[in-house]
């Protein structure tokens, strides 16, 4: 049996199919699985040992309507598949499951829930939907193979990916501050008072982490904490992961390095602003508790956007504004986080 499974980006995202498919892997280990993904997230699966890789180049060979037609193909020629799993659904993938289609190839896709959302954010429905793995999961029970996802860390890094040493007497602290849009994203000078209180505290070390576009702004925060150091741009993801790994807590917006940093295993606080958990995109297997927010009774413009693009309709950003540094910083001493 030989499941074809597609999920190119997010980031996040992609990151999320882990423990789906490693569990996948344990409860079916005769079946053979190629994962349709781009490079860059490669580190993410080297531990998933039978796991085989398509990476797509959506810039050269794979661009366009064409280049579908072409990805059809070199998957064809890798061996073609019993069942394709589509874990995406958005336009590259429709197009190209319909081509396996023709050919007879039976496809299950996954079901967003976009009904579901659009109720939650415009204030009908404030119940928590199903969460993003489980979404997953569901897809790969349609085709006939029921699973539970994994527990504990899904992503295992090579342990020789980075060689740099971290303290045994400090306490390390992954801080991811930014996010794609700024309806996620708390306001910088909040982040750095906040750690400002921390290290104030306690015996701590900052790694900054964020994308090689914001680079030079986690630089300028690095100058505002002493002895921090940024991630960004100076390792690739199997290094940026390794070290991870290692962290005893990750501070993080609701972005890619939240997921990336619970999959790992991490602790993770995540500071949440116009998204919310409640849409099924919080923190893999961490409690609820340690996704902060302004609570939707006491805000109910919350949440506003499942992604987080938009503007602010209230004007003032209260979701983020109202989250001082000092609420946060009493959730987690009661929380026994630090």
């Amino acid at each position: 049996m030989h499941l074809l499974v597609i999920r190119t980006s997010a980031m996040g995202d992609v990151a999320l199919t882990t423990p789906v498919i490693t569990a996948l892997r344990k409860k079916y280990p005769d079946i053979s699985i190629t994962l349709v993904t781009r490079p860059f997230f490669a580190p993410f699966f080297i531990s998933e040992k039978g796991l085989k890789l398509f990476l797509v180049d959506f810039a050269g060979r794979h661009k366009g309507v064409t280049g579908l037609f072409r990805l059809y193909a070199d998957l064809i020629t890798r061996g073609r598949p019993d069942h394709i799993i589509d874990l995406h659904d958005v336009l590259r993938t429709k197009i190209l499951r319909g081509l396996f289609r023709i050919s007879g190839t039976p496809v299950s896709v996954i079901d967003k829930g976009r009904a579901e959302k659009r109720n939650l954010i415009n204030g009908r429905e404030k119940a928590k939907l199903k969460h993003t793995v489980d979404r997953y999961c569901d897809v790969f029970a349609d085709a006939g193979f029921a699973i539970v996802p994994e527990t504990g860390a899904s992503i295992i890094p090579s342990p020789a990916a980075t060689d740099i040493p971290f303290s045994v007497n400090v306490m390390n602290i992954g801080v991811a501050p930014y996010a794609r849009h700024n309806l996620k994203m708390w306001p910088e000078e909040y982040m750095i008072r906040l750690l400002t209180m921390i290290r104030e505290k306690y015996e701590v070390k900052f790694w900054l982490y964020g994308g090689a576009d914001e680079q030079e702004r986690l630089i300028k925060m690095q100058a505002s904490l002493p002895g921090s150091y940024v991630v960004s741009g100076r390792h690739n993801l199997g290094e940026e992961l390794a070290l991870m790994t290692r962290l005893n807590l990750m501070i993080s917006m609701d972005s890619s390095n939240m997921h990336m940093a619970a999959l790992c295993g991490v602790k993770v606080v995540s500071i949440w602003g116009g998204t919310d958990p409640l849409t099924g995109f919080g923190t893999w297997q961490q409690p609820d508790e340690y996704a902060i927010r302004i609570p939707v009774e006491e805000l109910t413009c919350r949440p506003c956007t499942i992604y987080g693009k938009g503007e602010c309709k209230r004007g003032d950003f209260a979701c983020m504004m109202w989250l001082t540094p000092e609420k946060v910083y009493e959730n987690l001493i009661s929380l026994k986080i630090l």
